[in-house]
């Protein structure tokens, strides 16, 4: 697989938690209606979200935060044919440390462990677009 192809891969791993949170976001607020802790009413309306499922909803809309800015890089890393295994490396950091933050966000939820995870992240993007404009104003 060349780094190209390779480049495609975390988006798709990362898609995958996507769709994961989904199914436990699902799950959970099943699991709080049929418990009688809410009413299906209350997730039409977009009401106060159940104690059980509000960490997942949250951890979900972070999925549309800073991996925006993850995707919109390596796609143009893919296009600008600036990507090559550290930035593929990168990406599957991102990834990864996503994965850990949505864990932390929908478990214990505690600040300590999920502020760094999403620091590092945050630093990984960074690092990827600063590789962009580096490509980009030499080439």
């Amino acid at each position: 697989m060349s780094p190209t192809e390779a480049t495609i891969w975390p988006m798709i791993a990362h898609a995958a938690l996507v769709f994961i949170l989904y199914f436990l976001l699902s799950a959970r607020r099943v699991g709080a209606v049929r418990g009688g802790r809410a009413t299906a009413a209350q997730f039409r309306e977009n009401r106060e979200e159940p104690a059980e499922s509000l960490p997942v909803r949250n951890s979900l809309a972070n999925q549309f935060e800073l991996p925006v800015l993850f995707y919109a890089v390596s796609i143009l890393l893919y296009l600008v044919d600036a990507d090559n295994a550290v930035t593929v490396a990168g990406g599957w950091l991102f990834v990864a440390l996503r994965y850990a933050h949505a864990y932390v966000h929908v478990t214990s939820n505690r600040l300590r462990y999920r502020r760094p995870l999403f620091i590092a992240g945050l630093v990984v993007v960074m690092l990827l677009w600063a590789w962009l404009a580096v490509w980009l104003a030499v080439t």
